[in-house]
């Protein structure tokens, strides 16, 4: 490629043209994204597929560096463990399309293009956002580092600026968190030869950008001052300065009186100077969050397919259970697209969207006071052993009411009223367990015609525990 289809900045780093082709002309630069000292990102087109995509590449600039190769094997490395974490196409992971090497030697990374702006952006537009705003996103990363932590990945930058939003202009509250950029990710072996003091030092923790030391916990730390800049609007205390100057993190809710005391102590356990003092896990931190959702005076109802949850909240405000349990089978099955078959199959449910699950589950414990929800019948399930089997269902059929001695519970026989007990509500009618289609295996002996046998309760509680609700 000669000098002249690129443009140089005054840093003498090299770029590619706006409207240049690459790859023989399968991608049309479109512009410059950004980039640091190591990669450079592009906003790009498709033109086959006539879809809008990133390219990322390392900087040309850095090429005369004795340790180039090293630099490129840790740009391969990124782009395996990226394809490795968005295999299963997580809703909250950028994805990885294609890796490939351009005619001038450089490798190039295609991503997901996300249509928004960062946290980071955001904030500085908006300002401070809304205590349930702000956890909606954080809480949909945290979900994210939950699957990338399984696979055994650290991101070790989950700040602002990696935290895209995007959102749908046609659908109130639509706000969806992705997570970008696992250019230091790590795995959880402990450190190689390459590695270096890294991280983004104003919401790192000292021992990572001091000394390079990795575990879940850093992730916690990022996350939870992610969420002290959405709620605050400003960046909390560096780590740094905190460890070896002595200064104080202020709590954020000295910043907003307004804030709950279960978030505001989240963030302080999430953010606590030592890695030991941390929750271990992002299920832990998660956890913490969690507990805060019951007391929120207001919720977002937001839905990821664009499903109206305000019918569904006006019939829980005035206690109209039937009622409301009807309009929650209603809308699972628009949710899902199932409405014509009437009841949801495993697919279906692997396959709901987290963000809808949680408005549902947050009105029914919001007001029943904590009584109903899927979050409580799923706590009651876990008691009950937690496996996908029959003996499990009865016993969880026992607890919450939805059986009597040996048989299970027809629908009008449902106790519609807080004197229910503890998880009745909402039922699983869009469960059944007499569909013709299914058969055989886990079926065999259930009774035909039941209003309440469900054999998918199971999985739909594996599900509900996924996502921590």
């Amino acid at each position: 490629m000669s000098q002249s289809t690129l443009a140089i900045n005054k840093s003498g780093r090299m770029f590619w043209q706006d409207g240049q082709l690459i790859y023989n002309g399968k991608y049309k630069i479109e512009k410059y994204l950004g980039g640091g000292g190591f990669a450079l990102t592009y906003q790009a087109m498709h033109t086959k597929l006539n879809r809008r995509v990133v390219i990322k590449t390392p900087n040309i600039s850095v090429q005369r560096d004795p340790d180039y190769p090293k630099y490129v094997e840790r740009f391969k490395k990124e782009a395996q463990m990226l394809a490795m974490c968005c295999r299963d196409s997580h809703p909250h992971i950028v994805q990885v399309f294609d890796f490939f090497v351009e005619e001038d030697g450089r490798y190039c990374l295609e991503m997901q293009y996300i249509a928004g702006e960062s946290l980071w952006e955001y904030v500085q537009r908006q300002g401070k956002l809304p205590e349930t705003e702000a956890i909606k996103y954080i809480r949909q990363m945290g979900l994210a580092l939950v699957d990338v932590h399984k696979k055994g990945v650290l991101h070790l930058d989950v700040t602002p600026p990696n935290i895209m939003l995007n959102f749908n202009s046609g659908i109130p509250n639509s706000g969806k968190a992705v997570l970008i950029d696992f250019g230091i990710a790590g795995d959880m072996s402990p450190p190689s030869t390459l590695s270096r003091s890294f991280g983004n030092r104003v919401f790192a923790p000292y021992e990572l950008t001091r000394k390079g030391i990795r575990h879940s916990t850093v992730d916690v730390y990022c996350l939870a001052g992610s969420l002290y800049y959405a709620i605050t609007g400003q960046c909390p205390t560096n780590s740094f300065d905190r460890k070896y100057d002595q200064e104080e993190l202020v709590p954020p809710k000295q910043l907003v009186p307004s804030l709950s005391d279960a978030v505001n102590e989240a963030i302080l356990q999430g953010m606590a100077l030592e890695a030991k003092a941390r929750p271990q896990t992002m299920e832990e931190w998660l956890n913490l969050l969690s507990s805060s959702q019951v007391n929120l005076t207001e919720l977002i109802l937001a839905s990821d397919v664009g499903v109206d949850y305000q019918n569904l909240e006006n019939l829980l405000k005035v206690g109209e259970w039937k009622a409301a349990d009807e309009e929650t089978t209603r809308v699972m099955l628009k949710v899902a697209k199932r409405e014509q078959e009437g009841w949801l199959d495993e697919k279906s449910i692997e396959k709901f969207p987290c963000t809808d699950l949680r408005t549902i589950d947050q009105l029914w414990v919001k007001y029943s006071n904590g009584h109903f929800g899927f979050s409580v019948q799923k706590r009651i399930w876990l008691e009950c052993s937690g496996r996908a089997n029959y003996e499990t269902e009865c016993r969880l059929g026992d607890r919450v009411g939805w059986r009597k001695e040996t048989g299970w519970l027809s629908l009008d026989k449902y106790n519609f009223s807080l004197a229910a007990p503890l998880g009745h509500l909402p039922s699983a009618r869009h469960l059944p367990s007499w569909i013709d289609e299914v058969k055989g295996g886990y079926l065999e002996g259930y009774k035909q015609g039941a209003d309440l046998v469900f054999p998918h309760c199971p999985y739909f509680f594996s599900r509900v525990e996924t996502y921590k609700l």
